[in-house]
Parts: structure tokens; C-alpha cells; sequence
């Protein structure tokens, strides 16, 4: 049964069918799903939800499919980790990491977006699928088309991390590298889309693909106890997931499954590409579009398609924004690894960094809960650390060198 009346125009509230649409046609607004929160409400419990399998569809009601699921059966549910090393690194009493770094199948968290555009392309009868990407999307459009029997172009900036390409290639799809970075890249699938009968995930897929950030969120608040933590720090590329997070807070408050969300939710990007955070900064509504230069470049969107969205949710729930150098994105990178074994992308860096740096300024209290976003693996990045962590110190097999070189040295 399906709990989606439709499509909506987030600027002028305009309602559409649900097909392969992303854009109003009067206002140009971006479009979303509309769900039927009535008939959700009566059949949709904690205790219904906590007895199923552990992957991102025991939220089911609140997906835009109007079958049974398909794709992303083992993803999802990620850890939610009581950080206490981290803790006591950054002077914090409470702080958790909600780690997509081992999320099935490609390691991030591009893999509950992706299931659920999956699905939804099938049920429009879609044959390929395609996205624009700065490799998450990339690695995880190509597993999950591959695991679906599923065509698969996609489209990617030339100068991508080697292990997001490789990552990529391995399931075969039509891989195009563009020489360009992600806004042009965008730009020329938007213009393909047009002309191709393709299911581009992150265009004309758009309005469901996004929606399944929200199990994120969902996750949260259930490996909580049910309840909202008082902090989320969040990465931001394009901007919906924060968009999202927050939604799927206000979704549960208005199920009834939480108590009503006193979260404020910050958001995190590098000095290299910042336009969401500069407009928190300036208290603007406009956003200033940019030509990235980061380390950081899962998160190097200029021109981000939800900023405007990401803006108001800071400022709706009271968080702020901050931005890290490539320095400080390091830092932190090697920081999680060494207090919690965790090995993060740069954009975890950034995540991580600009918590940091939010809990120094006194905007984040030490006393009160906090969530800090993981969305990546390093393994997919380790260009940007592979300078800065030392080299293994090299001995023939002989254990007086070993003496001699290591243990007394």
C-alpha cells in the first residue's frame, strides 16, 4: 500500500502526479513528495517498526514506493557509536558518531538514496539509470544497477579521488570522467536527461531519491531511545541532508513516535567551497554560487541545489554553520581515527572539524547530547592523508635489527 498522494512544489505548493518529475513548470520550485500522514499515523508504531529486519526499509510508510521494496535490502541501520575517547578529547560529556562509513554495499550513505531511487525507477519502468556525482553517488549508482540488473551511465568530475573511480569501474557501467567540476557536470546531465528516456537518480528521480536521507534521521532518533539528541552536525554538498535529518525529526514528532525535536542542527563545509556556510554567516537568503578548491571533494558542490533549504533549516532550528581548512579536515580525520578507530572520507574531516570548532566557540554547550554526521569511508580518499601520517619503519628479518630499529629506537 502506498502512503504518497503525490508530488508538491516546495515554493507555491502546486500538486503533481507522481512521475519523473523535479521541477514546478509555473514557479520552477523544486518538488517533493507529498505523503498522507493521516493513514500513516493509525497503522505505524515504535513497536511495529522495531520488529523488523534492520535495513533502511522498516520505515517503509514514509518512502516514496508504491510496492514492495526491491533494492537496499541490506542497507541502512548503520551503528549509532557512543564516542567516549572523542569525548574525552574534545571535553564533551555526551557524543555519539551515526557511522554510514560501513554502510552496504559502497560505504557511504549514498546507498539509502540510491535504494530508493532504485525502486522507484523500476516502478516507473525505467531500463537505465544514470546520475551526476562526485563519487559516492557514483560507486553506489553502479553496485546497486548492477545488483538490479539495471544500465548505468554515469558522469563524473575527471579529477575524482582514484579510489571513488575504481570504485566505480568494478561494476561496470558507461563511467564518463568530464573535465570540468560537479556544477558542469550537473549542467550537461541536466541537458541529457532532456534528451535520454534515462532515470537520472539526482534529477528527474530527484524528489524520491532525496527522501531517503530522511532513514537517516529516523535511525537517530530510534538507536536514541526514541527520542532527538540536542545537537546534529551535519555535512553539507548539495544541502539536502540536512534538509532531510531535520524532516525526519518533525515526520516522528508528528507521528507521535517522539517528543516534539529541540535539536539544532549545524551545518559543516570546507573554506574551499562554503556557500551555505557563508550565507548563515551573513544572515542571507540568497546563495552565492562558487568554484570550489578543497581536498574535500565529495562535499565540492558550488552551486548547491538545496542550499537556500539548508539555510532555513539552520536557522529554523536554531543551529548555526561553520567551515574547515584542508588542514584542520586532516586533523580531524586523524583524530577519529585514533579515538574511535574510525577511518572517515575528508568530508567526515569536515564534519568532525567543524565540530570541534563549534564546541571551542561555546555555540555547542559540553553538557548536552551530540551527533556528529559520518557519511564516508577514507578508503575512498586516502590521497588526502597519504602525506600527512608517516611511512611504516622498513627492517629486513632479523630480529636484532628489529632491536636495533624499532624496539629501541
Amino acid at each position: 500500500m502506498s502512503y504518497v498522494k503525490g508530488l508538491k512544489c516546495k515554493e507555491c505548493g502546486r500538486n503533481y502526479p507522481k512521475e519523473a518529475l523535479y521541477v514546478c513548470e509555473y514557479c520552477f520550485g523544486p518538488l517533493e513528495v507529498d505523503y498522507d500522514y493521516e493513514k500513516i499515523r493509525k497503522c505505524l508504531t515504535r513497536e511495529i517498526i522495531a520488529s523488523r529486519p534492520k535495513n533502511l526499509w522498516r520505515y517503509r510508510e514514509l518512502l516514496p514506493i508504491d510496492g514492495e521494496p526491491t533494492d537496499g535490502l541490506n542497507s541502512g541501520f548503520t551503528p549509532l557509536i557512543r564516542a567516549k575517547r572523542l569525548e574525552k578529547a574534545l571535553g564533551v560529556k555526551e557524543l555519539y558518531i551515526k557511522d554510514d562509513s560501513v554502510n552496504h554495499p559502497t560505504l557511504s550513505f549514498k546507498d539509502r538514496v540510491v535504494a530508493i531511487a532504485l525502486s522507484k525507477a523500476k516502478e516507473f519502468g525505467f531500463d537505465t539509470v544514470a546520475c551526476a556525482s562526485t563519487g559516492n553517488l557514483a560507486n553506489s549508482v553502479a553496485a546497486q544497477a548492477a545488483i538490479a540488473n539495471l544500465k548505468s551511465y554515469i558522469f563524473i568530475p575527471a579529477d575524482l579521488e582514484r579510489g571513488k573511480v575504481i570504485g566505480t569501474l568494478i561494476y561496470k557501467p558507461v563511467l564518463v570522467a568530464v573535465e570540468g567540476n560537479y556544477d558542469q557536470v550537473n549542467r550537461l546531465c541536466s541537458e541529457i536527461a532532456t534528451k535520454h528516456k534515462w532515470a537520472f537518480v539526482n534529477i528527474n528521480i530527484r524528489p524520491y531519491y532525496a527522501e531517503g536521507s530522511k532513514t537517516y534521521g529516523y535511525e537517530i532518533a530510534e538507536q536514541l531511545g526514541w527520542k532527538a539528541p540536542k545537537h546534529i552536525i551535519s555535512p553539507c554538498a548539495g544541502g539536502s541532508l540536512i534538509t532531510k535529518i531535520w524532516k525526519s525529526l518533525k515526520e516522528f514528532h508528528k507521528l507521535g513516535l517522539i517528543e516534539k525535536p529541540n535539536t539544532k542542527i549545524y551545518a559543516a563545509q570546507a573554506i574551499g567551497c562554503c556557500p551555505i556556510v557563508t550565507a548563515v554567516k551573513e544572515n542571507s537568503e540568497i546563495i552565492k554560487p562558487v568554484k570550489p578548491a578543497t581536498i574535500a571533494k565529495s562535499l565540492a558542490i558550488g552551486n548547491p541545489a538545496d542550499g537556500v533549504y539548508a539555510v532555513g533549516t539552520v536557522k529554523e532550528s536554531g543551529g548555526w554553520a561553520e567551515d574547515v581548512s584542508d588542514g584542520e579536515i586532516v586533523e580531524a580525520i586523524k583524530l577519529l581515527a585514533t579515538t574511535e578507530g574510525i577511518f572517515t572520507e575528508t568530508a567526515g574531516g569536515v564534519t568532525l572539524g567543524v565540530t570541534k570548532k563549534l564546541i571551542e566557540q561555546g555555540k555547542i554547550p559540553k553538557d548536552e547530547s551530540i551527533v556528529v554526521c559520518i557519511t564516508g569511508n577514507g578508503l575512498k580518499t586516502q590521497e588526502a592523508v597519504a602525506e600527512e601520517i608517516g611511512k611504516p619503519i622498513k627492517i629486513k628479518p632479523n630480529i636484532a635489527l628489529f632491536e636495533e630499529n624499532v624496539k629501541g629506537g
